[in-house]
């Protein structure tokens, strides 16, 4: 699982994480005017930061750089969590198949950052 990949497009991960990302925009284009500069653009950033510190990692040359960024996008992952749960109990939309994507996201980030972790590499 380690960086074998030519590009960072051909990694799951970062496909998924860019679904999820453009699908969350989407989503957050009806959420009320007034979160535009609070919860809107919060759960933007921190969803946007997923596929981008993947990419910023996968480019890294040695084996903490990686995981370290790898790691970044998984707090990114965990703060976006938490903001779909808050946009889903404050009924600004319904965000359960959101929660459940990322959460695949971030379970293929994991698998990600073990099989880099037990390569030679």
């Amino acid at each position: 699982m380690a960086d074998k990949s030519q590009s960072f497009r051909d990694v799951l991960v970062w496909q998924k994480a860019h679904a999820f990302t453009l699908e969350l925009y989407r989503v957050t284009e009806a959420f009320p005017k007034h979160e535009l500069f609070a919860l809107t653009s919060q759960l933007r950033r921190a969803a946007s930061s997923v596929p981008s510190n993947f990419v910023e990692g996968f480019r890294k040359r040695t084996k903490p750089d990686k995981v370290r960024f790898y790691n970044i996008a998984q707090g990114s992952a965990d703060e976006c969590l938490y903001q779909l749960i808050l946009a889903h109990d404050l009924r600004y939309a319904d965000t359960t198949a959101l929660q459940a994507d990322l959460e695949e996201v971030s379970r293929l980030l994991q698998g990600y950052i073990n099989g880099l972790e037990r390569s030679g590499s």
